[in-house]
């Protein structure tokens, strides 16, 4: 079992990547294997910043050997993936969008075909858009098929949209809690949902 953390934030160790290190740390505790993409870093080495629909179906020849597809290749081998942005005009980050938008060869392939995803997300404010932004994490999985799961548990409650936090994101202590729940949620259906994801793309 895989948990992948992928930060969708410009800022390597800011609010969303310490709010994701608390997911990721509680899922190693329950035994699964675990690893943190920072986005941003990944993104850093691409000629070509944003996807131009150079081929169609995309080949992907504009990340080849480039730190982008290691990222995929380590993605597709994810049970899950728990996603992370900061509240950019209420929705995630530029270089998150990237990342996602140049992903259709994984899309075309089926890679991440029922791999299990959820999102948080860090905003300024309490109520600073927060929720559109996971939302809009959402809309990039179901387009590649993955199965989304919100931040509720059988121990806790059915949960909300996801982990929502206001700066600074370790001062939050609902978000703290959150993330925490929500690590037992996603290798809770990791775990029930395993056989879906045999020979996949």
């Amino acid at each position: 079992m895989l948990v992948i953390g992928l930060n969708g934030s410009p800022h390597a160790e800011g609010n969303t990547d310490q709010l994701l290190k608390v997911v990721i740390a509680e899922a190693a505790t329950l035994g699964v294997k675990t690893a943190m993409i920072p986005v941003a870093q990944v993104m850093s080495d691409q000629k070509e910043a944003f996807c131009v629909v150079c081929s169609n179906p995309c080949s992907g020849s504009c990340y080849k050997n480039t730190s982008l597809e290691k990222a995929y290749e380590t993605i597709k081998t994810a049970d899950a993936l728990i996603m992370g942005s900061p509240v950019y005009f209420g929705a995630v980050s530029g270089q998150l969008k990237a990342f996602w938008d140049k992903s259709r060869k994984l899309r075309y392939e089926k890679s991440l075909l029922n791999t299990i995803g959820s999102a948080l997300s860090c905003g300024g404010a309490r109520f600073g858009g927060q929720e559109t932004t996971l939302k809009n994490m959402y809309d990039m999985m179901v387009i590649h098929g993955m199965i989304i799961v919100g931040d509720g548990y059988k121990d806790a409650d059915c949960g909300h949209h996801g982990v929502c936090a206001q700066q600074p994101s370790l001062g939050d202590v609902n978000a703290i809690s959150r993330a925490r729940i929500l690590a037992k949620r996603l290798v809770e259906v990791a775990e029930a949902t395993r056989s879906l994801r045999t020979g996949r793309g």
